[in-house]
């Protein structure tokens, strides 16, 4: 198929352009949030193609894959059809509902000619769909392998701005994690935080080094699932997380600790930090965990069926 999709979340993308289908993401002159064109840290096929945005009418589009409210306007606009009604489409809700979670209503919800993905069960409970159709397709990620060697007593975390998102993504606790073991961050616009930092690696270099730490951190408070959770027990990395959202379905009890209370997280950050043996143990179940669940076979299967689906009820 012939699959039109905006570059917004890399890691996602990645898995996701590893299908077998033709794939176009739109180009703009800046590269911008609404025409990044191709990745330039994440390793992608040859089958995707960049396309420049005033070009789009020209192509022969059979599903557009929606990821943000404003793609609907973007994609009638760029390709001269309306997503739903002229050219089948779906919508992939990456996030947890904002604001006044138990009352937040999808952009979607009233409209029923659009399915609704969800990435987690946890997004597909919490957000009011109304009548749109919805699914769970859970995450799948492509296998960087085992790569651990937890050589270094420290504790690795990956979030990308975690000044702006203080709060949602833990930034905040990371003084007490730090008192506990030393920490290195990684992702975008991490730098002159005072741990140590490494600042938008190539996703390769990032998984190789990431590996070399003794456990890996989640203090997210409030996100969908990280996927970099989930490629840090592929790696074969031992977790402390906050057991958040759909943290508590990802991590199973042998894959590390997961809890509420700061004092037992910090508590299994030291134990961790302080017993190679154990953090490799742990490591081990965390990534046959992973690799079960989150595994790129059941990832693109699912979404084989939901593309042929929509694209055969449109026709």
């Amino acid at each position: 198929m012939r699959v039109l999709v905006w570059h917004v979340h890399g890691s996602w993308t990645t898995a996701f352009v590893q299908g077998g289908h033709d794939y176009m993401v739109p180009l703009t002159a800046d590269r911008g949030p609404d025409g990044r064109g191709r990745a330039r840290t994440y390793t992608w096929p040859a089958s995707v193609r960049e396309v420049p945005w005033d070009r789009l009418r020209e192509e022969d589009v059979d599903v557009v894959v929606l990821q943000r409210p404003h793609e609907l306007d973007l994609a009638e606009r760029w390709l001269g059809r309306r997503p739903g009604r002229d050219v089948p489409a779906v919508y992939v809700e990456h996030n947890t509902p904002a604001g006044d979670v138990p009352a937040t209503r999808h952009p979607l919800a009233g409209r029923d000619d659009i399915p609704l993905v969800h990435v987690t069960h946890f997004n597909e409970l919490f957000w009011d769909a109304g009548r749109a159709p919805t699914r769970v397709i859970e995450h799948g990620v492509v296998d960087p392998g085992h790569r651990y060697t937890g050589e270094l007593a420290r504790a690795g975390v990956v979030v990308n701005e975690p000044v702006r998102r203080t709060r949602v993504a833990g930034t905040d606790l990371l003084p007490a994690f730090a008192a506990a073991a030393p920490l290195d961050v990684f992702g975008m616009k991490v730098t002159g935080l005072p741990y140590g930092v490494f600042e938008d690696l190539p996703q390769r270099e990032m998984h190789a080094e990431l590996a070399r730490r003794r456990v890996y951190l989640h203090p997210y408070r409030w996100t969908s699932l990280g996927l970099s959770l989930i490629e840090a027990m592929m790696l074969g990395m031992p977790v402390v997380a906050l057991a958040t959202t759909e943290a508590v379905e990802a991590v199973p009890p042998e894959a590390g600790v997961i809890s509420t209370r700061l004092a037992t997280l910090t508590a299994a950050l030291r134990s961790f930090t302080a017993d190679p043996a154990a953090a490799a143990q742990a490591g081990k179940a965390a990534r046959a965990a992973a690799c079960a669940r989150y595994g790129l076979d059941r990832f693109l299967a699912d979404w084989d069926r939901l593309l042929a689906e929509t694209a055969t009820v449109r026709a």
